[in-house]
């Protein structure tokens, strides 16, 4: 038992120590502070747009400021689509990644995929566009008529106004459509949500993986009760992390979707739209009006992505990732 002269010792120094804590205190309230500077920003310059669309600016789905209809119920709705198409596909796709390199790959290969993960994630988002619309996009156009003739069943995979069985039939209703989005920008977030995971993951109690050993597990069998148990906070919060950078993404979005102003859920189909790409297309054309009723479309994005990266910040924060084994 330590001595009450060992504890005084073994105390950390005072001066350097209480600096230490001033600083990250004065570091997470700057960023609280410059959040609260953006959303005051982003609704002072919306309030004449909002007292003039009162509440129907979240149900009316034209966009015409300057008459004083408009709304983002249509860009709202468009924007979740993406998001959730990217998420359905990134989502797998990270997983399955993040286990192959912390539990399967040889030391090297796994530094060398490593590499190339955190290099896709710093690909700039107008490369991913680019590529999305001039090269994806022509080899998808095959798998999205393959899912609208065989799945159309599913009201998201119907193609309206189009014979998926007419071998003669035009190919452009399935271009520049919700899918080819959100599947670049699954490209897009799966690097990050891949990173997440596989820290989560590489942090599993080195004791509990050798109990599942002993007691005869395969290496499938130790990952699925340990592995995946101990990293469920880290895929959680990883998911949202990158459900949050997915519901923002501005350029790559702009460059492939063909913008249409109704709600339109078929996901196959020609035409999306959503709440950034609004903004990069009317932004340099538009009115005081017009810009306040974008800026109340900011300030409906904003508020959605701080939602959903607090609520990952929360799951994160009380998962069990990262505590220390007692074997």
């Amino acid at each position: 038992m330590a001595t009450p002269e060992r504890r005084r010792r073994l105390r950390p120094s005072g001066g350097p120590d209480r600096v230490f804590r001033v600083v990250l205190r004065l570091a997470g309230a700057a960023v609280l502070v410059l959040m609260a500077m953006v959303g005051t920003f982003l609704f002072t310059k919306a309030v004449s747009a909002l007292r003039v669309a009162g509440w129907s600016f979240l149900t009316t789905e034209e966009w015409e400021p300057d008459s004083g209809r408009f709304g983002i119920a249509a860009v709202l709705t468009g924007t979740i689509l993406i998001a959730s198409v990217a998420i359905s596909i990134a989502v797998p796709l990270a997983t399955g990644m993040a286990l192959y390199v912390s539990e399967y790959a040889p030391g090297r290969v796994r530094r060398i995929l490593i590499n190339m993960i955190d290099l896709m994630a710093a690909v700039p988002s107008v490369v991913y566009g680019l590529w999305g619309f001039a090269f994806l996009q022509a080899h998808m156009i095959g798998l999205a008529r393959w899912l609208s003739t065989y799945f159309a069943w599913f009201p998201l995979f119907k193609v309206t106004g189009s014979d998926p069985r007419d071998p003669l039939a035009t190919e452009t209703v399935y271009t520049s459509s919700t899918f080819i989005a959100g599947l670049v920008v699954a490209l897009m977030v799966a690097p990050v949500i891949c990173s997440i995971m596989r820290e989560a993951f590489s942090q599993a109690p080195i004791g509990e993986r050798e109990g599942a050993y002993a007691l005869g597990a395969t290496r499938w069998g130790m990952i699925r009760s340990v592995v995946l148990p101990f990293g469920k906070g880290g895929m959680i919060g990883g998911t949202m992390l990158g459900l949050g950078r997915a519901l923002g993404e501005t350029i790559a979005v702009y460059l492939i979707i063909s913008p249409v102003f109704v709600i339109q859920p078929h996901v196959l189909q020609n035409g999306a739209n959503s709440v950034s790409a609004l903004i990069a297309l009317r932004y340099g054309e538009s009115g005081p009006m017009a810009l306040s009723a974008l800026m109340a479309a900011g300030v409906a994005l904003f508020l959605l992505t701080l939602v959903v990266n607090f609520a990952a910040g929360s799951i994160v924060a009380r998962s069990r990732s990262g505590a220390e084994s007692e074997a």
